[in-house]
């Protein structure tokens, strides 16, 4: 495991040269949040990274519902009984292993590995806006139909999930990167991550960290040109379909 601090924000990123997964401790005054669980065998390496800072943790916050971001979340709470868990209302849906789609959401099937057995069930259901210590919540779908991004709102600090990844390249969820393919094909709607991708950039973060890659510093450039080359991607296969 590799730990990279910015600010409050500690990445913990499990199998960094290869697979890398991450997840987040958000440093409050007296406690810390974390933002998603990474794998199965992460807990370990989560407890003794909160052990070292020194604080709790009191709140896990999920950006969605894939299998590489709430791997240790059954375990957590067994070693955290008092934790609360938070996850959008629409991804609780995921988590509970429902992958059925709204009447008024693309009706592209949801991919990735969602629970096929029973997790623990979230304490609060996340709205877009919503705020938890000093977090803002921001709904920014399309990855999974009720994906959330976290921006720290003392340092700007944007904790992205899966809505870009860095890894193999900077890029819009569902916009395929070879070097590393995965959330690609794990995303559920192209057109609809691109509006999020379009959201994440107003909000002109400091820092961008994701699920997979290292943090980006001073990232506005560099998600400009992610958004270009996606939008004109997502253009280019529309007309190839329409065809």
């Amino acid at each position: 495991m590799k730990i990279t601090r910015q600010h409050n924000v500690y990445q913990l990123s499990f199998m960094p040269r290869f697979f890398p997964v991450n997840c987040y401790l958000i440093e409050e005054e007296n406690e810390l949040t974390l933002i998603d669980a990474a794998l199965p065998y992460s807990v370990k390496g989560i407890l003794q990274a909160a052990a070292k800072i020194g604080k709790p943790i009191t709140k896990i916050v999920l950006t969605h519902a894939h299998g590489d971001h709430i791997g240790a979340l059954e375990a957590l709470k067994q070693q955290l009984p008092d934790v609360k868990i938070y996850i959008s209302a629409r991804d609780a849906r995921l988590l509970a292993g429902d992958t059925s789609l709204d009447s008024n959401e693309p009706q592209t099937p949801i991919k990735g590995s969602v629970p096929k057995k029973s997790m623990p069930k979230p304490d609060i259901l996340l709205q877009d806006g919503d705020r938890i210590s000093s977090l803002l919540a921001i709904a920014t779908p399309g990855h999974t139909p009720g994906s959330m991004s976290f921006l720290d709102t003392r340092s700007q600090v944007m904790i992205a999930g899966d809505a870009f990844q860095l890894r193999g390249g900077i890029a819009v969820s569902g916009q395929l990167r070879p070097w590393f393919p995965f959330p690609a094909m794990a995303t559920w709607n192209k057109e609809v991550s691109l509006a999020s991708a379009l959201k994440i950039r107003d909000f002109k973060p400091s820092v961008l960290a994701v699920g997979h890659g290292e943090m980006l510093m001073n990232p506005a450039v560099k998600i400009d040109e992610a958004i270009a080359t996606a939008q004109h991607y997502f253009h280019n296969n529309k007309i190839q379909r329409s065809v």
